[in-house]
């Protein structure tokens, strides 16, 4: 639609230019005939102007003057075959004696359409035309000029022309590159806008995977350790609910600090990013959820780059929901940070099997706890038996995510499945940090996600 409303007005604006062309030459062509009939060697006697050789007007000498104006009207379309056409009746005009009228205008305004709508070689083409067509009728003709003053300032006027009609076509060849650099500039800002929403997009799903799905994943267990021992402890149920609630929290919070900066007609209530110094709240967390965790700081703690900082951050956190929903009952995970000179060193490992191979003692021991329900108990059983049950199949996906570089994985008997998006989101925060990450099983059992992040001067 915007290439034909261009169109459209593109056509009008040429249309009302033939017309004004068209106008113009009817008018220098009667003004000329008027000035010839007019103007003859009789009435310039009579004014006390007397011209050598100057023949007396009759129709083939009209003929000739709008034969020399009437290519005016299609200067535009065809400038220098106007002017070809129109230096050929202005000669004849000279070479017989005629009084000229107004076609030595119409002359420079051919001249000026060829330098203002044509290139260089073209230009100087028809200059040299017209300086020989005045010089070839000045020769030949019977009149006879003043001196060689007239001829000088001739020539001077065509070279002036011309040099008007060469700055008017430089002048628009410059606005043209101008638009042309604007329109430019406008894509590739466009361009830079949908390359930074995307980015933008892919940060907010990013951090809203690692919140959701840890945050639910702890829940998860939460809830059904909450139904085991609902009936035989309400009061262990009612501890998990409370967790389960105060986890949900923790996550409406989590989610209102990542979404509320989308937010056009509110301020965003910004805080401070969790990052390596969170972790130890992060360990308690998880320990409350049922999964057994170490920490360990290694090395003297440096300033992080706050994007190091919090890509640090998502993996531990990545890495224990990971464990705690597919290491299996009675799983331990290991959190080793360990701060270098260069280097900061981040893992995340368990001694849990999480294969097909755990499946079915995981299973039945989580049905025959259900079954049973047991009278007494900890809170810390309850919830390993809740993470025992029917999610030790899950593991296997997620060893064999690292192990496929197409991120086509191999479980079970042989099946293949994407991997998820917690891996996958992994990746891309060690990768735009230079780092180096290491996802897949333990030789003597267990899973570790491990990434090492590069720091210039410490930092």
């Amino acid at each position: 639609m915007r290439d034909f409303t261009w169109s459209y007005s593109e056509a009008v604006r040429i249309d009302r230019s033939r017309l004004h062309d068209t106008v113009f030459a009817g008018v220098v062509a009667t003004a000329s005939v008027v000035l010839f009939v007019l103007y003859g060697p009789d009435r310039l006697r009579a004014d006390g102007l007397t011209i050598e050789g100057l023949r007396q007007p009759d129709a083939f000498g009209a003929l000739l003057l709008v034969g020399a104006c009437a290519p005016i009207a299609v200067r535009r379309r065809w400038p220098l075959g106007a002017l070809c056409a129109g230096l050929v009746p202005q000669t004849l005009l000279n070479v017989l004696g005629y009084g000229t009228g107004m076609a030595a205008l119409s002359g420079m305004v051919l001249l000026y359409s060829v330098a203002s709508y044509r290139g260089l070689a073209l230009a100087l083409a028809a200059l040299v035309l017209s300086l020989a067509a005045y010089v070839v009728g000045a020769v030949a003709g019977p009149v006879r000029g003043v001196g060689w003053n007239e001829y000088i300032v001739v020539a001077v006027v065509l070279v002036s022309v011309w040099g008007a009609g060469r700055s008017l076509r430089l002048r628009r060849a410059y606005l043209e590159e101008l638009k042309d650099r604007a329109a430019r500039l406008e894509r590739a800002r466009a361009a830079d806008t949908r390359a930074a929403r995307a980015e933008e997009r892919s940060r907010i799903a990013r951090e809203l995977h690692d919140v959701v799905a840890h945050h639910v994943s702890v829940m998860t267990v939460q809830a059904a350790a909450a139904r085991r021992v609902l009936a035989s402890d309400p009061e262990l149920a009612r501890e998990a609910l409370s967790a389960i609630e105060h986890t949900g929290r923790l996550a409406m919070t989590e989610m209102r600090n990542i979404v509320g900066v989308l937010r056009t007609d509110a301020r965003a209530e910004l805080g401070p990013q969790p990052g390596v110094r969170d972790l130890p709240a992060l360990v308690e967390q998880m320990r409350e959820a049922g999964l057994p965790i170490r920490l360990r700081v290694e090395g003297e703690p440096v300033p992080l780059p706050a994007g190091v900082d919090l890509a640090a951050y998502r993996l531990v956190q990545e890495g224990l929901t990971n464990s705690l929903r597919h290491a299996g009952p009675g799983a331990e995970a290991v959190v080793t940070v360990r701060h270098g000179p260069h280097e900061l060193d981040v893992r995340v490992a368990d001694d849990g099997r999480g294969m097909a191979d755990a499946r079915g003692d995981a299973k039945a021991d989580a049905r025959a706890g259900a079954k049973a329900e047991p009278r007494t108990g900890t809170k810390a059983d309850a919830r390993a038996g809740a993470r025992a049950e029917g999610r030790a199949d899950g593991r296997a996906g997620a060893k064999g995510a690292a192990a496929g570089p197409d991120g086509d994985v191999e479980a079970g008997g042989g099946r293949s499945r994407p991997p998820g998006h917690g891996l996958v989101g992994i990746r891309e925060r060690v990768a735009l940090y230079g780092g180096i990450l290491s996802i897949g099983p333990l030789p003597g059992g267990g899973f570790e996600v491990r990434a090492r992040f590069p720091l210039k001067d410490g930092q």
